[in-house]
C-alpha cells in the first residue's frame, strides 16, 4: 500500500489525473474495444448489456487479468488498439473498455502498475476503466477518461438506450409536426384576418378609373389650347423675322462695326505717335549723356595700347598713345614706341 501511495502521488504530480487532460466519450461509438479475459463473466455481462441497450460491434483483446503477465498484456492491448488504422481490415475502436471482475488487492495489482497507467494516458481513444467492484480502486481508474463501478455500468456508459432514443426521436418528430401545423394554422388565420380588412379589388381601382376618365375628357381641350398658344407665339416670332427688319439690323450692325473700327484706328495712331515721341526723347537723352557731347566741350580721350588711359604713370608705361578729340583722332609726335620686355628664359643649368 505504501508503494501504491507513492506511485499515485508521483503520477498525480505529473498531472496525469487532471480533469482537463481527459477526453470526452463518443455519444454512439461504432466499434468498441474490450480489454479483458475472454472466458470470464465480465465479457458476457458487457456483451449482454450492449445487446439490450444498443447493439454495437465489439472487438475483444484477450489479456490476463491477474498475475505477472497482466500489466504488460493490458498495456500492449491499449497500444495495439491505438495502432490500428481507421478504415482498415480490422476496424479501429472508437472507445475502449478495460474491465475485470472484483478481487483482492493482490488480484487487481496488475492495474496499479505504472506501465498500464502510462499506456492509458497515451491513448488517443477514450478509455473507460471498469476494474473490480464499486469499492475497488486502482491507478487506471485515476488516469482513464471515465471510471465505471462495474463492467455492466461501463457498457451502460458506452452506449445510450436504443429504445429511449427511438422514443425521443418520435417525440421530437411529433413536436416538429405539431409546430409546423400550428404555424401553418396561425398563418392561415392571419391571412384570413387581413383578407377581411382589405378592400375589394374593384374598390382599389375605382378611384384610379375615375381620375383616368376625368383627365381623358380634359386632354383634348388642353391639347387644343396648347396648340393655339404655340401658334400665337409662332406668329409673334415670325413678325420679327421680316426681311426689312433683318436688313435694318444688318445695317445697324455694320454701322456699329465701322464706328468701332474707326475708333480703334485712331487710338492705334495716337498710341504710335506717343511711343515715337517717347523714343525720340530717350535717344536725345542718350546723345546728351554720351561721351561725344563731352568731347565737344573741350575734353579729349587718351588711349594707350588701345585702352583708355586715366593717369600719367599709365601714359608713360604705354608703348603708343592715341588722343581722340571731337573732330578726330591723332597720335602725339616724339613718342618713342618701346618694345615690351621679353620674359627671360628659365635657367636650364649646366650640362657638365
Amino acid at each position: 500500500m505504501a508503494m501504491l501511495d507513492k506511485r499515485k502521488k508521483a503520477l498525480e504530480a505529473e498531472g496525469l489525473f487532471a480533469a482537463e487532460r481527459k477526453q470526452a466519450l463518443p455519444f454512439l461509438p461504432e466499434v468498441i474495444g474490450v480489454v479483458t479475459s475472454p472466458t470470464g463473466a465480465v465479457i458476457r455481462d458487457i456483451l449482454h448489456r450492449l445487446r439490450d441497450r444498443f447493439p454495437r460491434k465489439v472487438i475483444v483483446w484477450p489479456v490476463a487479468v491477474q498475475g505477472k503477465e497482466c500489466a504488460p498484456q493490458v498495456a500492449r492491448a491499449i497500444e495495439g488498439f491505438n495502432a490500428m488504422t481507421p478504415g482498415g481490415a480490422l476496424p479501429r475502436p472508437d472507445l475502449i473498455i478495460v474491465a475485470r471482475g472484483g478481487g483482492s488487492i493482490e488480484d487487481l495489482w496488475g492495474f496499479n502498475e505504472e506501465i498500464v497507467a502510462r499506456a492509458t494516458v497515451a491513448s488517443t481513444i477514450p478509455i473507460i476503466s471498469a476494474v473490480g467492484h464499486e469499492t475497488d480502486t486502482t491507478l487506471i481508474d485515476f488516469v482513464s477518461d471515465q471510471r465505471a463501478p462495474t463492467p455492466s455500468a461501463a457498457a451502460e456508459m458506452a452506449v445510450p438506450v436504443r429504445l429511449d432514443l427511438m422514443v425521443a426521436v418520435d417525440q421530437m418528430g411529433a413536436r416538429a409536426s405539431r409546430a409546423v401545423s400550428d404555424t401553418v394554422a396561425r398563418r392561415k388565420q392571419r391571412v384570413a384576418d387581413l383578407a377581411r380588412v382589405l378592400p375589394k379589388p374593384e374598390q382599389l381601382t375605382e378611384d384610379a378609373k375615375q381620375r383616368f376618365d376625368y383627365w381623358s375628357e380634359k386632354l383634348d381641350a388642353a391639347l387644343q389650347v396648347r396648340v393655339g398658344v404655340g401658334r400665337l407665339r409662332l406668329g409673334e416670332v415670325a413678325g420679327h423675322l421680316r426681311p426689312s427688319m433683318l436688313n435694318n439690323r444688318i445695317t445697324q450692325g455694320r454701322e456699329r462695326l465701322e464706328s468701332r473700327t474707326a475708333r480703334l484706328s485712331s487710338a492705334a495712331v495716337t498710341q504710335t505717335q506717343r511711343q515715337r515721341s517717347r523714343l525720340d526723347a530717350l535717344d536725345r537723352m542718350r546723345e546728351t549723356l554720351g561721351y561725344r557731347e563731352t568731347l565737344k566741350r573741350g575734353y579729349a580721350v587718351v588711349r594707350g595700347d588701345g585702352d583708355v588711359v586715366t593717369t600719367a604713370n599709365a601714359a608713360k608705361s604705354a608703348a603708343s598713345l592715341e588722343i581722340e578729340f571731337a573732330d578726330g583722332k591723332m597720335k602725339p609726335a616724339g613718342k618713342v614706341t618701346k618694345p615690351k620686355p621679353k620674359t627671360p628664359p628659365a635657367d636650364q643649368g649646366s650640362l657638365f
